[in-house]
């Protein structure tokens, strides 16, 4: 069974893990791939947690979480939900970031997770509805947004920005 797990010390080995495979790639940031574990947890962690409860938040940036999506005991996919949204975010990257495991990719787990997200987003954000964002050559990324209920809003040269209705 599928479920979302917020960034939590208990699972800080298979969460550093699960980072070290996603890569930077097709616009999503991982800032913490290539670190040490021992850095992971005692800083990345603890500032994750603060920053989820709009503590520490960087300037211009926005309160996040990231979530983990597990499939039993391993975390295939990071989701990083957006609380609100700044100028920067309605124009570009939006509410929520994805990236899925290499090995368990094609299989579903993004569609499902997004999903999930989508639920959690529900209880987080004021908006009345989710933006998201995908690169042009990314049509798998546009595939799972549009079967979660997307709509296309705009595009530009480089990518698609969609809705989805809450």
């Amino acid at each position: 069974m599928l479920c979302l797990k917020a960034m939590n010390p208990a699972d800080a080995r298979e969460e550093f893990e699960c980072l070290q495979e996603l890569a930077p790639e097709n616009g999503f940031e991982n800032p913490y791939h290539g670190m040490s574990y021992e850095q992971f947890v005692a800083e990345v962690i603890p500032r994750c947690m603060d920053v989820a409860r709009g503590i520490g938040v960087a300037p211009g940036r926005v309160p996040d979480t990231w979530y983990f999506l597990w499939d039993g005991d391993r975390a295939v996919a990071l989701f990083k939900l957006r609380h609100c949204l700044n100028d920067f975010l309605r124009q570009r990257a939006g509410h929520i970031g994805y990236a899925v495991r290499e090995g368990y990719r094609g299989r579903g787990y993004a569609t499902q997770g997004l999903a999930l997200a989508v639920e959690e987003a529900r209880r987080i954000i004021p908006e009345d509805e989710i933006y998201l964002s995908c690169r042009k050559d990314n049509p798998a990324s546009l595939k799972v947004m549009l079967h979660n209920g997307a709509t296309i809003h705009h595009e530009d040269a480089e990518e698609y920005y969609t809705r989805i209705k809450l």
